[in-house]
């Protein structure tokens, strides 16, 4: 019950994302922006102008989270083995080395701009890793404190949206084909569900590659997690400071990162769809209606993503935060388009 006020307002953020894509279609004769697209910019500006109060907070928790985890899960089910293997050992070990690249980069990155160690170590993370969750999950690795874990969040946060938004438009500018424009998504956006929102608007084939893409580089946190642990023990410590509540979602405790952070349940979730499908044991009579849910699920959980970034943070945060992360996520385009290009994907 405490959740139906903040499902109650993703709910009508997402009837606004439809209305106005129907808009769109009529008077357009297509659709320019989609609904999760939409989504996720009417919940970003009524969050700018409007910040939700504990009764709304729940629910909308409920939706970014638990929601859109459920939409991954489910997105599992368009998937098979076959399509996994199709991938290929080069692009795996590939997948492998950009996110090391990434990281070494945007630490650099970070550190040349005078951010402090655990500060780049958390850009360096959440803009190669997997955004949100991969700070969470270093953050009590490195003993970073509240005030670096909420900076971090709100730039990640605010540039996943970007990446969400602006990153279709070059598909056509950069003449990529679904494939590689589904390799670049899953080696750039941030976060799992946001790279279905970046992806749907150009090809079937780009959901199911950057999909694909993104969970291998997602399965990356946990060696990541587990060579800072070993290389930089110096850096860990206990810290008294909360953590500010920046967007929706868990927030690290002191300590060593728990195993559900390094393998998520939706991950396994959707590895587990992906088992079910390859067997047999999901009727194609049933695929529309799980993928119908699964678009669904993830229009609310985007409005409920919108409605956590607080463009005000972003200013807030300093200009040193916001030239290393967005720079360190154009280093990580440039890195993820040699390898594309060094790979020959078609």
């Amino acid at each position: 019950m405490r959740a139906l006020p903040g499902l109650g307002l993703c709910a009508a953020v997402t009837l606004a994302a439809l209305a106005l894509d129907h808009a769109e279609a009529a008077l357009f004769g297509r659709a320019w922006l989609e609904p999760l697209v939409l989504a996720i910019l009417i919940g970003t500006a009524i969050r700018t102008a409007w910040a939700p109060g504990a009764r709304w907070r729940p629910g909308i928790d409920f939706a970014a989270k638990t929601l859109l985890e459920l939409a991954v899960v489910l997105l599992g089910a368009s998937l098979s083995a076959a399509t996994v293997l199709a991938i290929g050992p080069l692009m795996l070990l590939g997948i492998a080395g950009v996110v090391a690249v990434a990281i070494l980069a945007s630490y650099g990155i970070g550190r040349l701009l005078g951010l402090s160690v655990r500060m780049a170590l958390l850009v360096a993370c959440g803009n190669s890793i997997c955004g949100n969750s991969a700070i969470a999950a270093v953050a009590p690795v490195i003993g970073a404190d509240g005030d670096d874990v909420a900076a971090s969040i709100a730039f990640t946060a605010v540039l996943g949206v970007w990446a969400v938004l602006g990153l279709p438009l070059l598909a056509p500018l950069l003449d990529l084909t679904g494939h590689q424009y589904g390799v670049l998504a899953g080696l750039t956006v941030y976060a799992v569900p946001q790279v279905l929102a970046a992806t749907a608007p150009v090809a079937a084939i780009a959901v199911q590659v950057g999909t694909l893409v993104k969970l291998v580089r997602v399965l990356m946190l946990g060696p990541v997690i587990l060579a800072l642990s070993l290389l930089l023990p110096q850096l860990r410590q206990e810290t008294d400071a909360p953590t500010p509540r920046v967007t929706a979602g868990d927030r690290p405790k002191p300590g060593r990162a728990p195993l559900h952070r390094l393998v998520p349940w939706f991950i396994l979730g959707f590895l587990g769809m992906v088992a079910l499908r390859s067997l047999g044991l999901i009727p194609d009579a049933l695929m529309p209606s799980l993928a119908a849910a699964a678009t669904a699920l993830t229009v609310v959980s985007m409005a409920a993503l919108g409605l956590g970034v607080d463009m005000r943070a972003v200013a807030r945060a300093g200009g040193s935060v916001t030239a290393a992360a967005v720079l360190s996520l154009v280093a990580l385009g440039t890195i993820s388009l040699g390898l594309i290009r060094l790979l020959g994907v078609a």
